[in-house]
């Protein structure tokens, strides 16, 4: 190509585009005397970073497996927690069966019908006051029955007539209800007035 041309060909150009192709050539050249000064090739950079990418995978995936571990411990712990959840519930009530095992014998046992229907009221009474002290280490009550009807906590299975107490309000008390802390476990039945 004659000088001419060539000088066409630049003066068809736009400052802007000149001005790019030098930047781009000037950072080849710093990158060229930056990689010269530091005594480090391209392909040395390259693989110090391959190398320093390796490592970071194998702590990503040790990281991945441990929280695997960890996820599956808190899955195995959660199970036993539910299987388990009662075990203290179950542990104090064995004190009541104690004492309703130990009634039988002794009704067993008497030979007097008087002494042994003695035993028998005093070994209900005792179970009796067990299962309210368990019941109310674990927050189980009875349902109030006191401060009238609630369809919350009572079920009304019959009306009777009643002069003595005002409409809806509880007659008699067929079944006792109970509650865990603020949950009904089992509502009272009771007959309410007309």
């Amino acid at each position: 190509m004659s000088r001419k041309k060539k000088n066409e060909v630049k003066k068809t150009q736009n400052p802007q585009q000149e001005q790019e192709q030098e930047e781009v050539k000037s950072e080849q050249e710093e990158s060229e005397s930056c990689s010269d000064e530091s005594g480090q090739s391209e392909s040395d950079r390259i693989a110090e970073l391959e190398e320093k990418i390796a490592k970071l995978e194998e702590l990503r995936l040790r990281d991945l497996a441990e929280f695997e571990n960890i996820k599956k411990r808190v899955e195995k712990e959660k199970h036993q927690a539910i299987a388990y959840a009662h075990e203290q519930f179950a542990r104090d009530l064995l004190a009541v069966i104690d004492s309703l095992d130990n009634a039988q014998v002794s009704m067993d046992e008497s030979q007097n019908s008087d002494e042994a229907l003695k035993n028998i009221k005093d070994g209900i009474k005792l179970t009796m006051e067990q299962f309210k002290k368990v019941f109310a280490k674990h927050g189980i009550e009875l349902v109030d029955i006191e401060s009238g009807f609630d369809p919350n906590f009572h079920e009304a299975v019959m009306r009777v007539d009643s002069d003595e107490h005002e409409s809806g309000q509880i007659v008699q008390v067929l079944q006792k209800g109970y509650k865990i802390k603020d949950r009904v476990l089992r509502p009272a039945m009771v007959s309410i007035s007309n």
